[in-house]
Formats: C-alpha cells, sequence, structure tokens
C-alpha cells in the first residue's frame, strides 16, 4: 500500500482571522480531506488544525520585526527539510517552498501605492522616512524576492497582484487563482437574519447602514468614509470592524459632527452578521491585493464599493468603483447613488474566473506528478 504524499504549509500564523489565514486553513482542510498528510508550519498557533492536519508550532525569537521575521524563516525551513515533504507550500515570508502563493504582491508596489493613505506633508514624508529606516523593509524585500525567484510556481490572487508581480519580477509566469468565500458562511440574508442582525447592532428603524472592515484603518480608507459621511443622509451610519485602536477616526468623527453615526465595535469574528446588517459594504483601499470582505459581501448579494486599487475591483460594476480613493466627495457621490439605486448588472463573477480551491488542489496534484526540489 502506497504513503500518501505528504505536504507543508508554511505561514506565521494558524488562524481563522485574516484573508491568508483564512484561505489556509480552508487549504490545509480541503488536502487533508484529499488524503494528503499535511502539516502547517506556523509561528504561532491561535486556532485548532483542520482534521488530519498536524501544526507545527515554532515560535519567533527576537525583540525586534525583522529578528522576529527571520528567525521564523529559518526555523520553518530546518522544519522543512528535515520533514521530508514531498511538496511545500509558502503562504508568509519562508527561505524555500515549491508553490508560492503571492497574497500581498511585491513590497515595492505596495509601498508606492500605500502611501497615498498618508495626508500629504509631514506625515506621509515621516511614514516614508520610517520605511526607509525599518531593517524590515531590506529584510522582506530580500526574502521576497529570493522566494519569486526560487519558487518552481508563483500563485496570485488576483490578475491585479499577478500584473504588480511582474512589474517587480518580470521573469516569473505567475498564475491566477482568486479565492472564494465560503458560501455555507456567506450568504444573502433572510428577512429574519437582517433584524436580527441589525439589532445586534443596536439599528432597529429606518438606519442606512454602511460597514467596513480592516485592521488598518489608514491604509482602507477609513477617514475618507468618514469624511463622505458628511455628504450622505443624517440616517446613515457607518460600522467600522476591526482591531486597531479607533481613537483616531472617533476624534475626526466628533470633530465632524458625527459621533453618534459612527461606530467602532472591535474585531467581529460573525462577519456574515455585519454583512446582513448593512445597505453598503464600502472598502475604498489605497492597495488591496483581493479583498476577501469584498467578495464575502458580494456573496451575501450586498452592494459594495471599493477602489480601483484593489484586485477584487474586477468584481464590482464601474459605478461601485472609486478611481481615486482619497477622493471622498466622489466616494460620497458614488455611495449616495447606491444607496438610492437598485444593484446594476455586475459585468463579471467568480464563476467565470479560476477561483477556489478545486483549482490548488489540481495544481497540487500535477506538481506531484513531478520531481520537487530540494
Amino acid at each position: 500500500m502506497s504513503v500518501a504524499p505528504k505536504i507543508a504549509l508554511i505561514l506565521p500564523r494558524l488562524s481563522k482571522y485574516g484573508g491568508a489565514e483564512q484561505f489556509a486553513w480552508r487549504l490545509a482542510e480541503a488536502l487533508a480531506k484529499t488524503g494528503y498528510r499535511v502539516d502547517f508550519i506556523c509561528a504561532r498557533q491561535e486556532t485548532d488544525p483542520p482534521d488530519g492536519v498536524k501544526a507545527l508550532e515554532l515560535g519567533r525569537k527576537g525583540f525586534f520585526k525583522s529578528l522576529k521575521i527571520l528567525s521564523f524563516a529559518f526555523m520553518a525551513e530546518k522544519t522543512r527539510l528535515k520533514g521530508g515533504y514531498d511538496l511545500s507550500i509558502g503562504l508568509g515570508h519562508c527561505l524555500r517552498q515549491d508553490i508560492l502563493r503571492v497574497g500581498g504582491g511585491p513590497l515595492p508596489v505596495f509601498q508606492r501605492l500605500s502611501l497615498r493613505g498618508w495626508p500629504a506633508g509631514l506625515p506621509r514624508l515621516s511614514k516614508q522616512l520610517r520605511r526607509f529606516l525599518s531593517p524590515s523593509t531590506y529584510l522582506i524585500n530580500w526574502l521576497e524576492g529570493r522566494q519569486y525567484r526560487q519558487a518552481k510556481t508563483v500563485v496570485c490572487v488576483s490578475e491585479k497582484v499577478r500584473q504588480w508581480t511582474l512589474e517587480v519580477y518580470p521573469e516569473t509566469n505567475p498564475l491566477v487563482i482568486y479565492n472564494t468565500p465560503d458560501l455555507s458562511r456567506f450568504h444573502p440574508a433572510s428577512p429574519e437574519e437582517r433584524l436580527k442582525a441589525r439589532r445586534r447592532f443596536g439599528f432597529s428603524g429606518q438606519e442606512l447602514v454602511i460597514s467596513s472592515a480592516t485592521s488598518n484603518f489608514t491604509l482602507k480608507g477609513v477617514a475618507q468614509l468618514i469624511q463622505a459621511l458628511t455628504m450622505l443622509p443624517k440616517e446613515t451610519h457607518l460600522i467600522v470592524a476591526g482591531h486597531r485602536d479607533p481613537s483616531t477616526y472617533i476624534a475626526l468623527a466628533e470633530k465632524l459632527g458625527l459621533g453618534e453615526r459612527v461606530h467602532f465595535p472591535g474585531m467581529i469574528k460573525d462577519m456574515p452578521s455585519l454583512y446582513h446588517a448593512s445597505d453598503i459594504f464600502a472598502l475604498p483601499s489605497f492597495y488591496d491585493a483581493c479583498s476577501n470582505a469584498v467578495v464575502e459581501a458580494l456573496a451575501c448579494d450586498l452592494k459594495t464599493l471599493s477602489s480601483c486599487d484593489t484586485g477584487a475591483s474586477i468584481f464590482l460594476p464601474e459605478e461601485w468603483i472609486v478611481p481615486d480613493p482619497a477622493d471622498w466627495k466622489e466616494m460620497a457621490a458614488r455611495l449616495n447613488n447606491m444607496l438610492n439605486s437598485p444593484p446594476p448588472a455586475r459585468p463579471d463573477g467568480l464563476e467565470q474566473k479560476k477561483a477556489g480551491l478545486e483549482p490548488w488542489l489540481e495544481l497540487v496534484a500535477k506538481m506531484l506528478d513531478q520531481p520537487q526540489r530540494a
């Protein structure tokens, strides 16, 4: 009887919170159900692994971010070599893997586009200087360059990320496999589900609810959303889910007289409830590879606004895409139209793209038929 191939997934966190983490957990589960032996190599385990998956928690050493990144990369490589794997999949920064999943895009492109999220002048110059002086910038650039050039196969999460990758690493030939949400969790709300969700967030009347979700308020345009709220009907409320300190944005809302209309409930694990309570989901990112939240909101049949600098914008009608996420007045105009109009026909959909876990299982099977690198 032949022994099933042994596969390693490498990502610093084993968790169900976060886009890359959710995908990695679901991929590990799918691989194990297919019959592979699966190890999840991580620095920190925050949740139980799927059935049939073994978690290898390595920890991280060092007091500084760069040392923690480097220590995990070396420990993960040592574990990979010792494990005798038939195939390894890198989902975060590591030294070596057979398949590299690019969930965020190259660092130089991210830094160029995301810098626009900080106000011009001293705040933006200060952010730029901190990045220039940070050892992590140089370490991550080195690790990424090694990963892109060493990987046998590179998989990007969107066509946008593929374009960004080719901009920095033109010698690569990346594949594109989009994420799909778990449709057993993310689905259109029934009237009962919608009423229950709205009550959970304190809404019971005719309020109009715009929601957003992010762990990086600056990058995902939260300040611009708050400013846009000044031009929307007074019954419009904004909910921003995320575990970052919202004090700066609460102060902005109060300064604009919106203190009672802007809400920061913190981290929300039951994300379907947030979508079901909302009339619009908005994520006007300055940079986003392919937001899981945008695709999840669409799966819940929710009007969704994003920017042209996110890979998920391919699934949105033009009316729902903000050309410049810094232009909060244009954002307000589009949100107003969305509040007062039925959803237009969507020009594209996941069903027309290579998406979900099935293409990943096909890729893994194909790779295992080929001789692997040491």
